[in-house]
């Protein structure tokens, strides 16, 4: 039986980091495997929807986009209050994702996944968000709806200019 000393436990816990990593290098497995993928449903003609992906996917998230007829069964089935209804609506783990959300806020929502929260929205389509840069940016809050359904502010943001 070998023992392990205080002189080779470090050596050998060097040689199995050092495995794990050649074999994730090896068969292309990183971090990023374990972020859930987003799922995006929106209407086949939706230019906003496909700005708000590229934005998305600009950020290093994994996206699938679907394409539907209407987006009103996936917002049920989600859970989305009617009255944060956008143009899209993605599915990323256990919550929904509503409109124009910044990537930024869809990773913090994936990474801290909060405890009594179904999901996140920008209702409307606020002019700067992502998507919807323009030229007279507003901003705009991102609303946090709970399980019991209050709505909560989850963050502001300041719109952006179209470039």
């Amino acid at each position: 039986m070998l023992r392990l000393t205080n002189q080779l436990l470090p050596v050998l816990l060097t040689l199995m980091a050092s495995a794990s990593i050649l074999v994730s290098l090896a068969t292309g497995v990183s971090q990023a495997a374990d972020t859930p993928q987003v799922i995006v449903h929106k209407t086949p003609t939706c230019g906003c929807c496909t700005k708000w992906v590229d934005h998305l996917r600009a950020q290093g998230l994994s996206v699938e986009v679907v394409t539907v007829n209407s987006t009103r069964a996936i917002q049920a089935d989600a859970g989305v209050p009617r009255e944060l209804g956008s143009c899209h609506t993605a599915v990323v783990g256990e919550y929904f994702v509503e409109g124009h959300v910044p990537a930024d806020l869809v990773q913090k929502l994936i990474n801290e996944q909060p405890e009594g929260i179904r999901g996140i929205a920008v209702p409307g389509m606020p002019a700067g968000s992502p998507g919807m840069e323009s030229p007279r940016p507003v901003a705009y809050d991102i609303i946090a709806v709970a399980t019991d359904g209050q709505l909560l502010r989850y963050a502001t943001r300041m719109g952006k200019s179209a470039e």
